[in-house]
C-alpha cells in the first residue's frame, strides 16, 4: 500500500503532529490530501486530553497551495465548489480547535499552502523558506487564500502579494506578521518544541477559553470586543485553574495545575 498523504502522531502529553507527505507534489493540497487533512484535525478535536497541534511536511516544500493539475482535470464550476469549500472546511476547523496550531514551516509556503500558515495559530519558519501567493500568475487571483493573509499583515502588504504574485524572504515574514520566528532550520525542531512547552505548562483550559475569545473579538467591533472578553475573563477566574494559579501567586509558589 501506498503512504497516506498526510499522517498524524500524538506523543504523552498530547501533543499531535500533523505530517504532510507527499513531497513529490511538494504536499499540494488535492482533494484527496484535504480529506486526509480535515480527518486528522477531526481526530484532535475529538480528544479533550489533547494540548497542542504541529503542522509540518516533508520534501522540498511545506505546502504548494492547490493540486493545479487536479484542478486543470476538472474544468466544472461545482467541482471547484466543492473543492473551495473543502479547503475552507479545513482551514477553520484549525481555527476552532481549542488547542493551539503551529506551523513549522520548512521551506516554500505558496498559495494556499501560504493561507494554511496564515491559518494557523502560530509558525516558526526555517531562514530559508519563502512565502508568496502567486495564482496571479497562472491568472487566479488568491482569493480564499487572501482571507487568512489579510487577517496576518497590514492590507496593502497583503495586497502587493496578491496582486504581484511576488514572493517574501522568511525575515520579511516575520517583519510583516505572517510567522512569529525565523531560525536557521537545524534549529527549527528545537524552537518548534520550546513553544510546545511553553503552551503545555499552562492550562489547557484556560488556553482553550482565551483561544475562542481571541479570535470572536478581532471579527466585532470594540465595544462588543470588550463585552467578550470581559465575560470570558469571568468565566475563567470561576474556573480551578485560575483560583489554583492566583492562590499560588499570593503562596510564593508554583501552581499545581496538574492536580485541580
Amino acid at each position: 500500500m501506498s503512504e497516506p498523504l498526510a499522517s498524524l502522531q500524538r506523543d504523552d502529553r498530547g501533543v499531535y503532529t500533523l505530517m504532510l507527505n507527499q513531497p513529490r507534489a511538494f504536499n499540494a493540497l488535492s482533494s484527496a490530501m484535504l480529506a486526509q487533512l480535515q480527518t486528522a484535525v477531526d481526530t484532535v478535536k475529538s480528544d479533550d486530553s489533547a494540548r497542542v497541534l504541529v503542522i509540518a511536511s516533508t520534501g522540498k516544500a511545506f505546502c504548494a497551495g492547490h493540486d493545479l493539475k487536479e484542478m486543470r482535470a476538472h474544468p466544472e464550476h461545482d467541482w471547484y465548489k466543492q473543492l473551495f469549500d473543502q479547503c475552507t472546511r479545513f482551514m477553520m476547523s484549525l481555527r476552532a480547535l481549542e488547542v493551539p496550531v503551529i506551523a513549522r514551516v520548512h521551506a516554500l509556503a505558496t498559495a494556499a499552502g501560504c493561507q494554511l500558515v496564515a491559518q494557523c495559530d502560530l509558525a516558526v519558519a526555517a531562514d530559508a523558506a519563502s512565502f508568496g501567493v502567486n495564482g496571479i500568475d497562472v491568472g487566479l487571483f488568491c482569493s480564499t487564500p487572501s482571507v487568512a493573509l489579510s487577517r496576518n499583515m497590514q492590507p496593502k502588504q497583503a495586497m502587493e502579494m496578491l496582486l504581484t504574485g511576488g514572493f517574501i524572504s522568511a525575515q520579511e515574514a516575520r517583519e510583516r506578521g505572517l510567522v512569529n520566528r525565523v531560525v536557521p532550520v537545524e534549529s527549527l525542531d528545537e524552537t518548534v518544541a520550546q513553544l510546545v512547552d511553553q503552551i503545555v505548562a499552562k492550562p489547557r483550559e484556560a488556553i482553550a477559553m482565551g483561544k475562542v475569545l481571541f479570535y470572536r473579538q478581532l471579527e466585532t467591533g470594540m465595544g462588543s470586543a470588550y463585552q467578550l472578553a470581559g465575560h470570558t475573563m469571568a468565566c475563567n477566574m470561576m474556573a480551578d485553574v485560575a483560583q489554583e494559579g492566583v492562590q499560588a501567586f499570593i503562596d510564593k509558589r508554583p501552581p499545581a495545575w496538574r492536580q485541580t
